[in-house]
């Protein structure tokens, strides 16, 4: 049906205007190895950093008054930035906004109340959340459509898509009016959590009183392919030609990945050639979904003729091609020819961005060259590119995995300068690997670790409790059991975790 569909899109494709959310920040932490428990290390840390630490490391019952005689002028850039590193930390990150909000001379921005309430809504805090929606409206720094876009990706991405679509139809009640852009937003946030059928309805509802553009359908066709019903995908193509709104290339794009997502290689290969014969400007993303795509399926040979058909029709390819065919090559292929492009890449020019890096790394992890992907980090600093929390799990685990638990935690440790705090992977990693060698002192290092997680704000699961707890009884640290056990008894960590 594609044939009969396909026309050649306007040369200035539209882009989505739906708001784009909060994205997660990359957090931070040093634990150093003779003590296990975390200190202020000397950095040129920048200011928001410095804060933080200062957050973390206070006691929720004095951090009013510290933050009172702190020295630190308050403006709603420095606060943002504070929230944003305090993204996994979300207990210490809302005390600090809350205490910050009796401020005698600083009020917050409404960016800083999109913050604090996109981490309430990620803790499931939903009475905090409409709480500050309320002190925004009253304060008159909104609600916006931002504010709802970032509730209703919450609850959707927590199984509540009802109560998504409901803060979109509510939100005139708030003060702000429904408009294409929200519309296109909510149906973004019901395909991209796989309520397509959900979206299809509400699609179907409101599509005449909103003036659907190509940005509504290709956000339609994106979620059939998400669950892998192209034929609806196509229908979805159909209908637009129907209404008279011309495909876009970011149409097109989107059906080719959504064959290779359904594993419809011989689809996908039909698809590209009518997009030729059709003179359709096929671009960049186009030959990097191609590379990818042929690639992740198995076919290396055809992903390589694809990157190397695209350089000879005058094509660049991009940061994010070279990354499609190096995390390409890592997994199916050779990590050392994938190292061989990304020298190519940057011999070339272009500059390796924190995807490109942990691809790199996390294939050499996979291939047991730790040391290789050690020095890849270090590299990183060339390209002004930081590790990110997940860069450092990556190595982490791996260290653990091969029983160089002291390694694994001097990467811990490095995490130190206050741009990268540790999530809760990062502790449940460390925990874990305490338990291989069976060894007195590393249960205790296990329950230090479980003592800082409770202290940053995270819930250890009560497995993760409980084996700590019994490891350290059976490993004769009964008096660290007993304080570990006194902590929760005295709520610090929450009472439904029971021996």
């Amino acid at each position: 049906m594609f044939r009969r569909l396909l026309v050649k899109p306007p040369e200035l494709s539209s882009k989505a205007s739906h708001l784009h959310l909060l994205s997660p920040p990359k957090p931070r932490f040093w634990l150093p190895s003779h003590a296990l428990t975390t200190e202020v290390q000397p950095s040129s840390a920048s200011e928001d950093a410095t804060v933080a630490k200062l957050i973390l490391e206070s006691d929720p019952g004095s951090l009013a008054e510290t933050l009172e005689k702190s020295p630190f002028r308050w403006t709603p850039e420095l606060v943002d930035k504070v929230l944003k590193r305090l993204w996994n930390h979300g207990p210490k990150a809302l005390q600090f906004f809350k205490h910050l909000d009796r401020h005698p001379t600083y009020i917050h921005s409404s960016s800083s109340y999109e913050h604090a309430i996109d981490i309430a809504a990620r803790m499931r805090e939903y009475n905090t959340v409409w709480a500050l929606v309320g002190r925004m409206r009253a304060l008159r720094h909104g609600p916006t459509p931002r504010t709802f876009a970032i509730i209703a990706e919450r609850y959707a991405t927590g199984g509540k898509a009802h109560r998504a679509v409901k803060v979109f139809l509510s939100m005139h009640e708030h003060g702000c009016r429904q408009d294409l852009n929200s519309f296109n937003t909510i149906l973004d946030v019901l395909c991209k959590t796989k309520r397509v059928e959900m979206a299809h309805n509400l699609f179907k509802i409101f599509k005449g009183r909103f003036k659907c553009d190509s940005v509504s359908y290709n956000i339609m066709a994106n979620g059939w392919c998400l669950i892998k019903r192209t034929p609806m995908a196509l229908q979805v193509l159909k209908e637009m030609v129907e209404r008279g709104i011309n495909p876009t290339m970011v149409t097109y794009n989107t059906l080719l990945k959504g064959y290779f997502r359904s594993h419809q290689l011989r689809e996908a290969w039909e698809f590209f050639l009518e997009m030729k014969k059709r003179k359709c400007e096929i671009d960049v993303v186009t030959y990097t979904t191609m590379v990818h795509g042929f690639g992740v399926a198995g076919e290396v040979k055809k992903s390589k003729r694809v990157f190397d058909e695209m350089v000879r029709a005058g094509v660049v390819p991009s940061v994010a091609t070279y990354n499609a065919l190096i995390q390409v090559l890592c997994k199916k292929d050779n990590v050392q020819n994938a190292l061989v492009v990304f020298e190519e890449m940057v011999g070339k020019g272009l500059v390796p961005n924190l995807t490109t890096y942990n691809v790199v790394i996390r294939g050499l992890c996979h291939v047991g060259d730790m040391e290789k992907a050690v020095e890849f980090m270090g590299r990183m600093e060339e390209h002004d590119v930081r590790p990110s929390v997940q860069t450092y799990n990556v190595v982490i685990r791996y260290f653990c995995d091969a029983g160089e638990i002291e390694k694994g935690l001097g990467m811990f440790e490095k995490m130190g300068d206050g741009s990268c705090l540790p999530n809760l992977d990062t502790y449940n990693i460390l925990i874990s690997a305490m338990f291989v060698r069976k060894k007195s002192e590393d249960l205790v290092v296990a329950g230090k670790l479980l003592m800082e997680m409770v202290d940053r704000g995270f819930l250890p699961r009560k497995f993760t409790f409980n084996r700590v707890l019994n490891g350290l009884l059976l490993t004769g640290n009964q008096d660290f059991a007993k304080e570990i056990l006194r902590m929760q008894k005295c709520g610090r960590v929450l009472r439904h975790l029971k021996l």
